[in-house]
């Protein structure tokens, strides 16, 4: 922090900040001095003092850094590249979606193409690192990064990067034709020069190092990895309970789950149809139809712009169905979603995604919270099991906003609720259990899915991606958990819209500090 000295009525703007994606770590050295330094600030703060917006946010600050500050050791235990949700399939979307205002945003933008082999360099050092620790990914897994690494440098001349920033720098205003071709030119020579030969670098690193992985389990296969599967699922989901304490809320679930849909299905008073076809399955219908069906059940949020696109066909199969894109902290009124039909069979399933994605799911949550003018710095902290467990509660509730009767729609909710139950404990036996490619195909045999081919896409994925259901299922448990005690706790005085915005006032957060925010 640099202090300046000038009279009261001179106006002084001042923009340092150094153009970089920054860097992976191999060390934890200076990761911990930093931390401690934060913890040792925040502990000479009088917490009595604050005001309670204060107070919520100093409590998860705290927690944000003890838990850094406890994971600090497992520093090569973390992996950056992951199908569908690793550096690899994200980076290129986030540069896609840069947003130009003049032209040093365009500057910027350039010049931060130019640090991407730099920043490669150091994902490939850290990379040969966790091999020579013996905490490789399986060498699947490896063979998945690189096949789809080499479709999108495949694209080629087609690829997105080159159309987006077509697309972006055409309305840039104060900025001549002619400078906007330049910039066009140099974008392309950037791509070409710069994240291409990137992209390739990384191939030929996973090829190299894809057969030194020594474990073909879950991470409990690795030394230390049961301890960090715990650190990471209370990381990801934001609950304080033990993995045995997860695994019978998760089970719970499911029965309570499970005896609804036996109800439904043995009622005489109802034949379930399986036409879950729309009247309607346009996206801009949809999300109409679903912030329609929000008045009286949740608390009104601004109104927005909201994009929705398209992935590109080519790239289909190694992106998620759909995604949500956080807007700038500065511009929440500007939203986008990706859909990626080729995840999305059906009109029910677009529009139960959407429900996820938009409302009342994540651009909802974003757009509301930011409604509310939190502290920036709870911009920057991450409570996955916070917005992925509100996201599945919304999706979860959208089923009954839909034409269907109501039995249909329930067992319809139930039964996608059930599914990813047991996706997630999965994960659990997986990876703190140490379930093998067959004990996964006779758990989910027992719930009458057989395709061998499907439960091993399922093992691979979570092979991949430890604790990521865990981060939606246990946070939409822990949601659910939540307005039972609120039930009981403020009885005739309950109501939807109180909860909702009991728990969207409050922003993320872990559950243990949501928990006595919203019941106090």
């Amino acid at each position: 922090i640099v202090h300046f000295y000038f009279p009261l009525n001179v106006h002084v703007y001042l923009t340092i900040y150094t153009i970089s994606l920054g860097s992976f770590q191999t060390t934890n050295t200076g990761q911990l001095a930093s931390i401690e330094n934060c913890l040792s600030r925040l502990n000479d703060i009088s917490y009595d003092a604050l005001s309670e917006k204060n107070k919520s946010t100093y409590l998860v600050l705290k927690d944000s850094l003890e838990l850094s500050l406890e994971g600090a050791p497992y520093t090569l235990y973390q992996e950056p590249l992951s199908p569908l949700t690793g550096i690899q399939s994200q980076l290129p979307i986030l540069l896609s979606e840069y947003t130009f205002h003049d032209k040093s945003d365009i500057r910027t933008y350039l010049s931060l193409l130019e640090t991407i082999p730099a920043y490669f360099d150091s994902l490939i050092q850290f990379e040969k690192a966790k091999s020579d620790a013996g905490l490789f990914l399986p060498s699947y897994t490896a063979d998945t990064l690189i096949e789809e690494c080499q479709s999108f440098i495949n694209l080629d001349s087609n690829n997105y990067l080159y159309s987006s920033f077509e697309d972006r720098i055409s309305s840039v205003k104060g900025i001549s034709e002619d400078k906007k071709k330049q910039y066009i030119l140099q974008n392309n020579k950037f791509i070409a020069n710069y994240i291409f030969p990137a992209y390739e670098k990384l191939i030929d690193t996973l090829k190299e190092l894809k057969d030194t992985g020594k474990n073909s389990l879950g991470l409990c296969g690795l030394p230390d990895g049961t301890s960090y599967y715990e650190y990471l699922v209370k990381c990801e989901t934001g609950s304080d309970r033990s993995i045995s304490e997860i695994e019978t809320l998760i089970r719970n679930q499911i029965r309570e789950d499970l005896v609804y849909i036996q109800e439904i299905l043995e009622s005489s008073e109802y034949t379930v149809s399986t036409d879950t076809a729309l009247q309607n399955s346009d996206p801009k219908a949809i999300l109409n139809n679903l912030k329609d069906n929000l008045d009286g059940l949740y608390p009104s949020a601004p109104d927005v712009q909201v994009d929705v696109k398209y992935v590109q066909p080519e790239m289909e199969r190694y992106l998620s169905p759909a995604f949500y894109m956080i807007p700038a902290i500065d511009l929440t009124s500007q939203n986008t979603i990706y859909i990626n039909p080729g995840h999305l069979p059906d009109d029910l399933e677009l529009y139960t995604t959407l429900a996820h994605e938009a409302y009342p799911g994540h651009l909802y949550q974003n757009v509301y919270y930011a409604s509310t003018n939190p502290s920036p710095i709870r911009s920057l902290i991450d409570c996955g099991g916070y917005t992925e467990g509100w996201a599945v509660y919304a999706e979860m509730t959208s089923y009954y906003f839909t034409e269907m009767e109501k039995p249909q729609a329930a067992l319809l909710q139930h039964n996608a609720s059930v599914m990813l139950g047991l996706y997630a404990l999965a994960d659990i036996g997986i990876h703190y259990n140490g379930w093998t490619m067959m004990d996964t195909i006779s758990f989910f045999r027992d719930f009458g899915i057989t395709d061998n081919d499907t439960i091993r896409q399922i093992y691979e994925l979570i092979i991949g991606d430890p604790a990521n259901y865990l981060k939606y299922y246990v946070g939409y448990a822990e949601f659910l958990q939540l307005k039972r005690d609120c039930i009981i706790e403020w009885g005739k005085d309950f109501s939807q819209e109180r909860f909702h915005k009991a728990v969207l006032d409050a922003g993320p957060m872990p559950f243990y500090i949501l928990r006595k925010i919203v019941l106090k």
